[in-house]
C-alpha cells in the first residue's frame, strides 16, 4: 500500500510554523472541496495532495530572492506554486490566471487562509505594466512557449523559476536555438524526474541576416 506524505510531514520538511501549517490545511481542504466541481488537480494526484502539490511547489521558496518582486505566478491554477508560496510568506505574490472558475476558487482560497496576493483573471501575454520581479510556473507549457508567453511581464533581471519533469532536457535544447541566458537546474525533492530550472538573463537570439 503506497504512503502518503502527511500535513505534518510536509510542514517539517518545508520548515513552516505551525500557524503557516494551519493555513495550507485550510487551503487544501478547500482544494480538496471544490476538485468535486472544477478540475484543479490531476484526479490521479488527489491522494498525495501534500506531497504533489503543496511540497511540490513549496520547494520554491528558498530560490526566491527577497530584493526580487513582485512574484508573477503565470498560469496560477489552483495556485500552485503561486498561492503556496504566499502562504509560506512571500511577499507582492501576483496570481495570473485566465479561467475564471479558477479565479473565484482562488479569490476564496485567499480569503479563507487570510493571505494577501493579487489575483489576475487574464492570459498573461495580455498584460501590461507588470514587471516581474520573479517569474514561476509549474505544469503549464514548455519552456519555449513559457518563456515567450512571460515577455509581456519580463524586465532585463526578471528570474525565471519553473518546476519541470523529465522531458527537460528536450526542452532546454530546443530553447536554446532562439534564446540565452544563465541557467542552474536543481533536483527536485518530489519527483525524481523533476527538475527546478533557474534562469536569468534570458534574451531571444537574433538572427543574423546576409
Amino acid at each position: 500500500m503506497t504512503e502518503y506524505l502527511t500535513a505534518e510531514q510536509v510542514g517539517v520538511q518545508l520548515g513552516v510554523s505551525r500557524e503557516t501549517l494551519e493555513r495550507l490545511e485550510i487551503y487544501v481542504e478547500l482544494l480538496l472541496k471544490w476538485q468535486r466541481a472544477i478540475n484543479l488537480i490531476g484526479p490521479g494526484t488527489v491522494a498525495d495532495v501534500w506531497g504533489r502539490h503543496v511540497l511540490d511547489s513549496g520547494q520554491l521558496m528558498p530560490y526566491i530572492p527577497k530584493d526580487k518582486s513582485p512574484v508573477v505566478d503565470i498560469g496560477s491554477g489552483a495556485g500552485l506554486p503561486g498561492l503556496v508560496l504566499a502562504i509560506m510568506g512571500v511577499p507582492d505574490v501576483k496570481l495570473v490566471e485566465s479561467d475564471s472558475r479558477k479565479c473565484v476558487f482562488l479569490r476564496e482560497a485567499a480569503r479563507m487562509t487570510k493571505t494577501q496576493v493579487d489575483i489576475v483573471e487574464s492570459r498573461v501575454e495580455y498584460l501590461e505594466n507588470m514587471a516581474a520581479g520573479v517569474i514561476t510556473a509549474r505544469a503549464l507549457a514548455p519552456l519555449s512557449k513559457l518563456v515567450e508567453l512571460s515577455q509581456s511581464v519580463t524586465k532585463p533581471n526578471t528570474l525565471y523559476l519553473f518546476l519541470k519533469g523529465k522531458n527537460l532536457k528536450n526542452e532546454l535544447t530546443h530553447l536554446k536555438n532562439n534564446w540565452r541566458m544563465q541557467l542552474e537546474i536543481h533536483p527536485s525533492v518530489t519527483n525524481p524526474d523533476g527538475s527546478i530550472l533557474k534562469m536569468e538573463s534570458v534574451t531571444r537570439v537574433i538572427a543574423a541576416h546576409d
